[in-house]
């Protein structure tokens, strides 16, 4: 199976390091390719990677590939890849808000993988949601499936409304996370901590929450009633944060960026 990888950006380059380290390309190299002369140089470097700066040395050779360019490239890119394709090409697609049917038009093939990754793929914690198209073979959809979990997990959905609502979760989530302990480390600032101490009570409490969840069955509302003993410092906290309507507050901003995400899939397909 050869695969390649087009667009050696933060995604793309964690996609292809972890695709190296995987054993579905033990007997071929990883090809990947880049138009920044600079980025191609650092890429050589890297050991199991094939560099190429001509898409076409390498794309008619590929089985699977990933495209992990940032959207606004998307008609340019289309144009040079076109009249390289082959129609049993699967091309697996890292654009946010680039639909199937754009992607079938602009290429000129058929079967097509949409994936919405996040950062935590980066460090081989990621969640990856994907779709695809009907002419994806259910052997193919398990090899991606397959290299996509080289990056940490995978969900299989049914419709790319569901890519567009993962975006609002998965996608633009740790983000959420980021603002949650960002808040926590000023609070703690502002009590006396040192910015060291903050940041070490911050991610601590975060680490040792996810674990206690991840080994257990409870769900999140029967942890915070565990922590949370009537008329004590966590109920106080918890009280404050219903009154403030945190919860609706936090909807509303995964409602923000799902919609956002189906915006920007109108704006492509036009």
């Amino acid at each position: 199976m050869q695969v390649l990888v087009i667009g050696a950006g933060n995604m793309g380059l964690a996609y292809a390091k972890a695709l190296v380290k995987s054993e579905y390309l033990s007997k071929s190299k990883l090809m990947i390719s880049d138009t920044d002369p600079n980025k191609a140089e650092e890429l050589k470097k890297i050991s199991g990677f094939d560099v190429y700066s001509n898409l076409k040395d390498c794309l008619p050779k590929a089985d699977i590939v990933f495209i992990a360019v940032k959207p606004y490239h998307t008609e340019e890119l289309f144009k040079e890849l076109k009249p390289l394709t082959k129609k049993d090409q699967v091309i697996v697609s890292l654009m946010a808000g680039v639909n199937i049917k754009s992607i079938q038009n602009g290429l000129g093939i058929d079967k097509v993988v949409r994936a919405m990754p996040n950062l935590p793929a980066q460090v081989g914690k990621g969640l990856t949601s994907f779709t695809t198209s009907k002419e994806v073979s259910r052997l193919e959809t398990s090899t991606v499936q397959q290299l996509l979990n080289t990056t940490g997990k995978s969900v299989h959905l049914d419709t790319e409304n569901d890519i567009d609502a993962s975006t609002g979760i998965s996608g633009s989530g740790p983000a959420y996370v980021f603002y949650f302990m960002q808040s926590m480390m000023e609070a703690a600032k502002k009590m006396g901590f040192s910015d060291h101490d903050s940041k070490v009570l911050v991610i601590q409490t975060f680490e040792g929450a996810v674990e206690l969840f991840n080994q257990s069955d409870l769900t999140p509302l029967k942890w915070m009633n565990k922590v949370a003993s009537k008329g004590g410092t966590t109920r106080a906290a918890l009280d404050s944060m219903d009154e403030n309507n945190i919860t609706d507050l936090i909807e509303e901003a995964a409602y923000a960026a799902f919609n956002r995400a189906v915006e920007l899939g109108k704006e492509e397909s036009r």
